[in-house]
């Protein structure tokens, strides 16, 4: 089934604030920390699927966000996970989601 423009773009903000809300346990002892980076890249993973189904009409408004990036890292996650480094995913989380989620944010509507 396919999901809806405001379910993606609901799916991405949700995903974001999970993420801001997970990298704090980045720094607990290491059973947490790993369960936090699991589900902190599971997130980005939803966030990348996501936006690769956001229409032009979109992404063509924010050229300030690194759509590709945001696409090509997802891919990184899935297909490369034995070489992600928790450094720069913290980096994304805290430098970067914040600037999609203010991007994205005015788009949200009800179906």
């Amino acid at each position: 089934m396919s999901r809806s423009q405001a379910q993606r773009i609901a799916d991405v903000l949700n995903a974001v604030e999970r993420c801001r809300r997970y990298v704090a346990a980045l720094d607990r002892e290491s059973d947490i920390a790993e369960m936090a980076e699991d589900a902190i890249e599971r997130n980005l993973q939803i966030i990348g699927e996501a936006v690769n189904h956001l229409p032009d009409e979109i992404t063509g408004a924010h050229p300030e966000i690194p759509w590709p990036q945001i696409r090509g890292f997802r891919n990184i996650l899935v297909h490369q996970y034995f070489g992600v480094d928790i450094d720069v995913v913290r980096d994304v989380v805290e430098t970067h989601l914040p600037p999609l989620a203010e991007a994205l944010d005015g788009y949200v509507v009800i179906d």
